[in-house]
């Protein structure tokens, strides 16, 4: 006999889902409990109006309303952004960087479900990390989640390209995001499923770059010295972004790729000492490090040095 398993493997392979066997196990395992169980008829159903919800185009996500990131399970669905393993780029950045010397402060700007906020702040406990959305639907799943994971994120609503919003965070040695990226034109080419997630979360503008052209210059003034801000980006806008960077004055320019070998992170530092907060500076010190980002300064404090 044909087990209740391979026939909805079947039945959503023939339908065009990719990794239907994995698919399968998942819905099965929502509902039984254990994705290899035979369901009873009742479950049976309801694993079929779930498969059906599938097959229409609906996220696996959103069906399960969870997803893992960076070892967390995280409550999703609609209205707010997938977490993404290439996202995960993002929490090794900073975790390399930052090992030796903890950051004291984390800012996560449009933090959607919290993933990256609640990864940094399960990563360095000590440290007061703020959240910022627009959205209450994003927001109200970051809660939910910040309640899992019983971690004392700061959540704010705001728009992250609001001066008056920026100047009510306090200054950090570390600001983070995932904006939004994809171009006008990749919007119409998206695969269905990534079309039912928010397009707030999705769209930057004609060439995707809107999002980093006006928040560098907003956010890089709550940098301390020597801070670090790195965002995500897609795949084939690293020049464009570190040259974004390199215009506001950041050093130590990098672009990261992610497991795939895809650009995906570009980061720069404000001021010229490596990582984390610069205790034990004077104020002197501290003064020249933040000239590094004044890009009405020379060659050298424009970060002109970094390279991508």
């Amino acid at each position: 006999m044909v087990s209740f398993l391979s026939e909805l493997t079947a039945q959503l392979a023939a339908n065009g889902i990719p990794d239907a066997r994995f698919e399968a196990q998942c819905l099965t395992g929502h509902i039984t409990g254990n994705g290899f169980t035979q369901p009873t008829p009742a479950q049976a159903a309801e694993i079929h109006r779930l498969s059906q919800r599938r097959i229409e185009g609906e996220p696996l996500q959103y069906l399960l309303g969870e997803w893992e990131f960076y070892g967390m399970r995280l409550f999703v669905g609609e209205g707010v952004l997938i977490p993404r393993p290439d996202t995960e780029t993002l929490i090794d950045a900073v975790q390399e960087r930052f090992a030796g010397k903890p950051p004291h402060c984390i800012l996560d700007l449009c933090t959607g479900s919290g993933c990256i906020a609640l990864a940094l702040q399960k990563l360095f406990p000590a440290a007061e990390v703020h959240a910022v959305d627009l959205y209450e639907t994003a927001l109200s799943y970051a809660r939910r989640n910040c309640a899992l994971h019983g971690l004392p994120v700061k959540l704010h609503k705001g728009d992250v390209l609001d001066a008056a919003l920026c100047r009510t965070l306090p200054e950090a040695d570390v600001i983070v995001s995932n904006p939004p990226y994809i171009t006008d034109a990749e919007m119409c080419t998206l695969q269905r499923e990534v079309r039912r997630e928010p397009e707030t979360a999705l769209r930057g503008g004609t060439d995707g770059l809107l999002f980093y052209r006006k928040m560098l210059p907003l956010w890089k003034q709550k940098l301390r010295p020597g801070g670090m801000l790195a965002f995500e980006i897609g795949e084939t806008q690293g020049k464009a972004v570190a040259d974004l960077f390199r215009e506001q004055g950041f050093q130590q320019i990098e672009i990261l790729p992610d497991l795939a070998g895809n650009d995906r992170i570009v980061l720069g530092t404000c001021g010229t000492y490596e990582g984390g907060i610069n205790d034990g500076k004077s104020q002197n010190d501290q003064n020249q490090g933040k000239k590094a980002c004044d890009v009405s300064g020379t060659d050298h404090e424009r970060g002109e040095t970094g390279s991508p």
